[in-house]
């Protein structure tokens, strides 16, 4: 199953929504909101290819570019972006229904699967499930900042992928976050991987992002 994506904007939403939206030939009637990181734009060649993979699963995929850089063509987000980018991830998974999708789910890449995390854990029934690439535990090389103060409120069922070599968090260090969830976790380690789970090339290889689909589809269903 083939998919085409084309360039799609909200402006009707505050925040505006924009970046690709990637359609089938036969939707499944799942739908999945992708994020950037904290570096990137929804041009990221991850989340190209995760997108392509499971637009050619049936989803529906939109990768948005955040409002933090929609505003910045460059640079990470400042301190006093992040409830304004929850607000345009919000306002994604709106624009998604619109596609006529039953099931929406919602995640991205680091910074990009943080805030759903956090935007989730106060709003329970926003989406049907997360999936987080290398969520960013801690800052490199400072294991004691951890970002998980939120997560024993998050009560949505959520797929981690995670590389062994990541400095954001290690595999023993994500086990341990992962049971202060109370909704069901799978962890997806990726062997040799590092926070950019695309090795030096920064792409993820179109191998594991069909793993990462078929994980998806295991964990979560139909």
């Amino acid at each position: 199953m083939t998919a085409a994506f084309q360039a799609f904007s909200d402006d009707s939403l505050n925040p505006p929504v924009r970046g690709f939206v990637h359609r089938p030939q036969q939707t499944s009637g799942d739908g999945l909101v992708l994020a950037h990181g904290a570096g990137s734009n929804s041009n990221s060649p991850l989340l190209v290819t995760l997108a392509g993979a499971f637009a050619s699963a049936g989803f529906v995929v939109l990768r948005c570019d955040l409002p933090f850089r929609q505003n910045r063509s460059y640079g990470p987000p400042r301190p006093g972006d992040a409830e304004q980018d929850r607000n345009g991830l919000r306002n994604a998974v709106a624009a998604l229904k619109k596609f006529g999708c039953e099931r929406i789910f919602l995640g991205g890449h680091s910074y990009g699967g943080r805030q759903p995390t956090m935007l989730c854990a106060e709003e329970h029934n926003l989406a049907a499930g997360l999936v987080l690439l290398s969520y960013p535990l801690h800052p490199p090389r400072k294991p004691e900042q951890l970002r998980v103060q939120h997560l024993p409120k998050l009560r949505t069922r959520s797929l981690f992928v995670h590389g062994t070599r990541d400095p954001f968090g290690s595999i023993d260090e994500m086990e341990v976050a992962l049971k202060l969830i109370p909704a069901k976790t799978e962890l997806l380690k990726v062997e040799g991987a590092g926070h950019d789970l695309g090795f030096k090339a920064k792409a993820m290889p179109e191998e594991l992002a069909g793993g990462v689909v078929t994980k998806f589809l295991d964990f979560f269903g139909r």
